[in-house]
């Protein structure tokens, strides 16, 4: 046990013993900006990982597409056996590596989705905050490698803010933001690709069954993968 001062109430001891074992945690790259520039955001985007963690429960090897540093992550780590997390900038990589914790063991891979599926098997997959920087010219590529990547029953979490939300939305994030969608047009392009959709509204931390042009975010669950 590291040196300290006693807490007045002895319960709070296990605080000490949760630094021995993991440390101070620190946020990544993405969630630090966040927390210190909006910090409500960083609970809006930790809302979407719970949402994800609890459809998702008991699969034993689930795929993250674009995780960024990976902070969200292990909200799903908690509920699944294993997570391997992706994303095509290896500075994102770097710095989620940077924060690894053996406790919470994860694989984090560099992977360009335009350029080739996810090698493995997963059970379940999902991306968040994705799709909307996929030029919609190689919208087809990134889809057909994201339905290699996971078995033909696996349940598939696409998340991604409305086109109505844009209005709002920051210049920095309008800046990589060029393939928003309406609710109804999400929905459509995904059938393409699975057997069932549904989609979700989502506005703040809330996730409701609402009229989609008043959704700030969308949330789709696809089943049943076409092949």
């Amino acid at each position: 046990m590291i040196p300290h001062e006693m807490t007045k109430e002895p319960q709070y001891e296990l605080l000490y013993q949760v630094v021995e074992q993991h440390g101070i945690a620190s946020f990544g790259l993405m969630a630090n900006e966040s927390w210190n520039q909006d910090p409500k955001r960083t609970l809006f985007t930790l809302a979407r990982y719970k949402f994800v963690a609890k459809l998702l429960s008991g699969k034993k090897s689930v795929l993250e597409v674009g995780c960024a540093d990976a902070f969200g992550t292990r909200l799903v780590q908690q509920e699944v056996g294993h997570v391997t997390a992706v994303d095509f900038d290896p500075v994102f990589i770097k710095d989620a590596q940077s924060r690894a914790n053996k406790n919470w063991p994860l694989t984090l891979k560099v992977q360009d989705m335009l350029a080739g599926p996810v090698p493995g098997t997963f059970d379940a997959a999902y991306s968040l905050d994705v799709l909307e920087h996929i030029q919609p010219q190689d919208e087809a590529a990134f889809m057909r490698n994201f339905c290699a990547s996971v078995s033909i029953d696996a349940p598939v979490i696409i998340g991604m803010p409305s086109l109505e939300s844009q209005a709002h939305a920051s210049p920095q994030s309008k800046a990589g933001h060029v393939n928003c969608k309406t609710g109804k047009v999400f929905k459509s392009d995904l059938e393409q690709y699975f057997q069932n959709v549904f989609v979700f509204s989502m506005n703040d931390e809330v996730v409701h069954t609402g009229y989609y042009p008043m959704a700030h975010y969308l949330l789709a669950l696809c089943c049943g993968k076409r092949t």
